[in-house]
């Protein structure tokens, strides 16, 4: 079993399609956990499909943040805490596979846990004690190094950096890198990953940190769906930011698609597949 942390802001329809592939793509048992931080549109909507997904058990837990419960700070930072601070406190901690942190505009592929799975085993039996978070390849991973192994049958590399919008990490790394200082975050839209690799690469000594299967994991469909962190950043002083961030006709448009389109669409897309 694997646990997943999704953070969500406004989007249903892609967090529809994002839940659906996870669905229809595992082929290990989960849990889903969900963290909606000031949602600002269609809020019914979210209340109204989560409390079915409740109802039908494929999430496992759903938290709806204001403004003062993630006490005016990135909103991804303060799901990441409550998902670590919530995996510390579960006694059966140590029996879990791995978790894994996703972005709701992040569409995993068929298989892609049984890889992580392997992957992670790979790691323990070669025993790269410095490997932190396993990510896909290009992934915005840096400073790449090709290893002369496989790992879960496919070319890998180590390396730094990488965007966290699908970090798979082990069961013990909130204890041993520990959670973010939400003062960091207070008045921003972004800096969640970069934060985490400091503090990962203080954990290691310098060393890579980063795996990267050269494997399509997931796609990432941010750029067919609009960008949160990027339209909040470029107009935090517009008076009518939130307005920016509802991308109305793009949830219209992905809501009206089956999944099979939806997902025929993206994965055939090839600057989709290309770019991260």
């Amino acid at each position: 079993m694997f646990k997943i942390a999704i953070t969500v802001r406004n989007r249903l329809s892609v967090t529809k399609k994002c839940i659906e592939a996870i669905q229809r793509h595992s082929g290990l048992p989960f849990q889903l956990y969900v963290y909606d931080n000031c949602t600002n549109y269609n809020l019914e909507g979210h209340f109204n499909y989560f409390r079915e997904m409740i109802e039908r058990k494929v999430v496992t837990q759903i938290v709806f943040n204001t403004e003062e419960s993630t006490f005016s700070a990135f909103g991804k930072a303060v799901g990441s805490n409550m998902f670590g601070l919530q995996h510390e406190q579960d006694p059966d901690k140590d029996k879990v596979d791995f978790l894994l942190l996703l972005d709701n505009d992040v569409i995993v592929t068929p298989g892609f846990d049984k890889i992580l799975s392997k992957a992670w085993g790979n790691v323990k039996k070669l025993k790269m004690n410095n490997i932190k978070v396993i990510c896909q390849l290009p992934g915005g991973v840096k400073e790449k190094k090709l290893l002369k192994t496989t790992i879960a049958g496919f070319p890998a590399c180590e390396g730094k950096l990488s965007g966290s919008g699908l970090w798979s990490i082990q069961n013990n790394f909130f204890t041993e890198i520990g959670l973010l200082d939400l003062k960091d975050f207070q008045g921003l839209s972004k800096r969640h990953d970069q934060v985490y690799w400091r503090k990962i690469e203080k954990c290691t000594n310098g060393k890579p940190y980063i795996l990267g299967i050269k494997k399509k994991l997931a796609v990432h469909v941010g750029a067919l769906v609009g960008s949160l962190c990027n339209t909040l950043t470029r107009n935090r002083n517009d008076p009518n930011v939130l307005e920016k961030i509802k991308f109305i006709e793009q949830e219209k448009r992905i809501d009206a698609m089956s999944f099979e389109d939806f997902y025929s669409e993206i994965i055939n897309n090839k600057k989709l597949i290309n770019d991260w």
